[in-house]
């Protein structure tokens, strides 16, 4: 069971994401909170494995809160969840080490596939924070290009390949049948991507995917 701390200072929005985590059997809301604070309490009093935080919040919001429960409590995963999707609160809330940006306008389905992907260790941003984060990236100094690839070039070939497709934001399961790969046999590749290259997640290694040229513009 994930159990989670639903953090939001609006009581219609918790109703609302309570009930889409309520559609899956494995996820538990286990407490709620209305600011940064409360949520920092909840999460020494549950113990959960993800913290759900909005961004502005009275009182200590989500951005503050996000970078004291990562110095408190490493082993909580935090996804930010919020209608602002501005680059400095990506930056920032990167920064501090979350593990999702979603805006409250995504798909409900994003919800879920961040939580788990934030307990797996991994990592998942709105597609459309993605794209627009990509697009900053690609336009990078020639310097930070040329040190990409030659970091890509300790891969193995079939690694560089695995590792264009999660440039791409492909899934595991869609990598796998791109490459005719069973999904384990992904997870190993990326994990061995993630661990050679001194990286902590798959949005860091789709940054680098696109520096060293691996996926194609547009």
């Amino acid at each position: 069971m994930i159990r989670v701390v639903l953090a939001d200072d609006e009581a219609m929005i918790r109703a609302g994401v309570r009930g889409i985590l309520a559609a899956d059997p494995d996820v538990e809301v286990v407490a709620e909170a209305g600011d940064g604070r409360a949520a920092i309490e909840a999460v020494r009093r549950h113990r959960p494995d993800v913290v759900l935080l909005d961004i502005r919040m009275p009182g200590l919001d989500g951005l503050s809160a996000a970078a004291a429960l990562r110095r408190e409590s490493p082993e909580v995963a935090v996804v930010v969840l919020t209608t602002f999707d501005e680059d400095a609160y990506v930056t920032e809330a990167l920064e501090c080490g979350v593990s999702g940006f979603l805006l409250k306008a995504s798909d409900p389905r994003e919800l879920l596939i961040a939580i788990r992907a934030a307990v797996e260790g991994a990592a998942y941003l709105s597609p459309r924070i993605a794209r627009r984060l990509l697009a900053t990236v690609r336009d990078a100094g020639r310097s930070r290009a040329a040190d990409a690839r030659q970091r890509v070039a300790e891969l193995t070939p079939r690694e560089r390949d695995v590792l264009a497709l999660v440039g791409t934001g492909a899934s595991n399961a869609d990598i796998g049948r791109a490459l005719f790969l069973s999904e384990g046999t992904v997870k190993a590749h990326v994990s061995a991507i993630l661990r050679r290259l001194a990286l902590d997640n798959r949005v860091q290694a789709a940054i680098l995917a696109h520096e060293a040229g691996l996926v194609e513009r547009g």
